[in-house]
C-alpha cells in the first residue's frame, strides 16, 4: 500500500530514494542522488538529477526538469518548468574537452513551501522563490521572489501577492475568494493574527 509507483518506462536509478505513495509516470528519469519525498507525483517525461531534494506531497507536471534544486513540501511545477543550476554553463572546459560533473559550479534553485511555478517558467541558478509565492506562465526569473509574491513576464517582475488559496490579494492585503488577511514583513508577507 505505502510502496511507491513506478511507471514500466520510467527510469528510476536504484540508489535514489522514492518516497510512500509517490507517483512516477511514463519516460520520467530520476538519478541516483536524487531524494523523492511521500506523496508526491512526477508527471510524463520529468528529469530529476544533480542531488535533487524534493519535499512531501509535490506535484512535478509534464516535461519538468529540476536539476539541482531543493522544492520543499506542497510546491507545485506546471508543465514544462526549468530548474537550472549552472551559471555559467559551457559544454567544454577552456581546454577544449567535453566537461564532466566535476566541472559544473552549482548553484540550485530553491523553493519554499507551497509555492507554485506557472508552465513553461525557467527560474536562473542560485534563485529563491518564497513561501506561497506565485509564478506566472512563462516567466524567466533571475532573482528571489519573495513569500507570497506574485512575479509574471521576462523579466520577472512582482505584479502583487498570492493567498495561499492562490488567488491575488487586494490593496488591503486581503484575499476576496478566503477572507485571509496578511501583513508584511521581511521576507514578504505572513498571515496575520
Amino acid at each position: 500500500m505505502d510502496a511507491p509507483f513506478v511507471a514500466d518506462s520510467a527510469e528510476v536509478a536504484p540508489a535514489a530514494r522514492i518516497g510512500a505513495r509517490t507517483r512516477i509516470w511514463h519516460h520520467t528519469q530520476v538519478d541516483a542522488d536524487v531524494q523523492i519525498g511521500e506523496d508526491c507525483v512526477l508527471g510524463k517525461g520529468v528529469h530529476v538529477a544533480s542531488a535533487a531534494v524534493v519535499g512531501n506531497r509535490v506535484k512535478i507536471q509534464d516535461g519538468c526538469g529540476v536539476f539541482g534544486a531543493t522544492l520543499e513540501d506542497g510546491v507545485m511545477l506546471a508543465p514544462g518548468v526549468y530548474l537550472l543550476e549552472d551559471p555559467a554553463p559551457r559544454a567544454t572546459n577552456p581546454a577544449g574537452h567535453l566537461k564532466g560533473r566535476n566541472d559544473w559550479r552549482r548553484e540550485p534553485v530553491t523553493i519554499r513551501y507551497g509555492a507554485t511555478i506557472g508552465a513553461n517558467a525557467v527560474i536562473a541558478p542560485g534563485v529563491t522563490i518564497g513561501q506561497y509565492a506565485m509564478v506566472g506562465i512563462g516567466t524567466v526569473v533571475g532573482h528571489d521572489v519573495p513569500d507570497h509574491g506574485l512575479v509574471m513576464g521576462n523579466p520577472a517582475r512582482q505584479l502583487g501577492w498570492a493567498c495561499r488559496c492562490g488567488h491575488g490579494l487586494d490593496d488591503n492585503l486581503t484575499c476576496p475568494t478566503c477572507g485571509r488577511f496578511y501583513r508584511q514583513g521581511p521576507t514578504g508577507l505572513s498571515l496575520a493574527t
